[in-house]
Parts: structure tokens; sequence; C-alpha cells
């Protein structure tokens, strides 16, 4: 009798475990999390963060330069397959999150960081490798910008915070 209470507990357990693991995996397969917001890491468990330095992704902008309200396309190429990514303009003066992203590829989303629009994550867990998307810059002078993208190849391998050259607002004494 106390054998099948055993048995019957550790049923229990194992399924209340997998439960919460399953839920806490799918959550992620839609896209980042808001907690990602400031330092754009992921919040999988027991992640492996490798080197932005050693990566197989790069952001791109085919300007070196914007003024207030123009529209920037920004692609990010890999060299292998990845499931997941948060993408972000920053301010280089201060690290804030600006802009907003106004076209994005299938399979990704927008996320409200800061304000609508201002991040963009994986709306699915397919492969992705080469994405295009355009920011658009605010209508006010925001100063010089870098984009940042967060890839997670797998559940427990990511790269946080790959940058691209910076993006110089034109104009500006």
């Amino acid at each position: 009798m106390e054998d099948g209470r055993r048995a019957h507990t550790a049923i229990v357990g194992w399924a209340c475990t997998t439960l919460c693991l399953v839920s806490y995996v799918a959550a992620f397969s839609t896209g980042a999390s808001l907690s990602a917001c400031s330092d754009m890491m992921p919040r999988h468990l027991r992640v492996q963060l490798h080197s932005p330095n050693s990566n197989y992704v790069t952001v791109h902008t085919n300007v070196s330069f914007y003024f207030p309200g123009d529209k920037v396309p920004v692609t990010v190429r890999s060299t292998r397959d990845y499931m997941g990514f948060m993408l972000q303009a920053r301010k280089v003066s201060t690290n804030e999150i600006a802009g907003t992203f106004i076209f994005m590829p299938p399979g990704s989303k927008l996320l409200t960081c800061f304000e609508d629009g201002d991040t963009v994550t994986h709306s699915d867990k397919s492969l992705k490798r080469n994405l295009s998307f355009v920011w658009k810059a605010p209508d006010q002078p925001l100063g010089d910008i870098k984009f940042f993208i967060s890839i997670v190849q797998s559940y427990f391998v990511y790269w946080a915070k790959i940058e691209s050259a910076v993006v110089a607002q034109g104009g500006q004494n």
C-alpha cells in the first residue's frame, strides 16, 4: 500500500513538473518576454550566454546617417539557423530604446517595451536566418543610434546584444 502511494506521489510530481516546463517553454516560443526589454537577455532555464563578439549574426543598415522621421531598413544576416530574436534601436548617448518598427517579416511581431512597436521579437519558433525590418525614427531629434539584436539558437544557447555600426543623426552640429 505504501509503495502505491509513493508511486502515485512520484507520478503526480512528474506530471506537475512536466506541465510547468511545457507551459514555460511554450511562452517563449511565441516571443521574448517583457522582462527582457532592458537587458535583452532571454529568461529561459539554464541558458548559456555566448560572447557577442563570437557570433554568426550581423546587423546591417544601408545608411550611415538618418534624419528625424526617416525610415531606415535594417537587415539581420546569419550563417546559421536560429529560433528566436529580439531587435531594438537604442540611443548611443543613453542606451534608451528609441523609435518604432513599421515593417517586419513573417514569424515576427511587435513588442512594447517603452512605447508601441519599439521592439521586434519572434512570433513562432520556426528557423530563421536572414530577416529584413524597417525602423522609423521619431520626428524629434534623437542623436546617434545603434541596432541591437539578441539571438536564441536553441533553448539553451544564445547571444545577447549583438550591435550594428553607429547610424549617425544627420544635421547635427
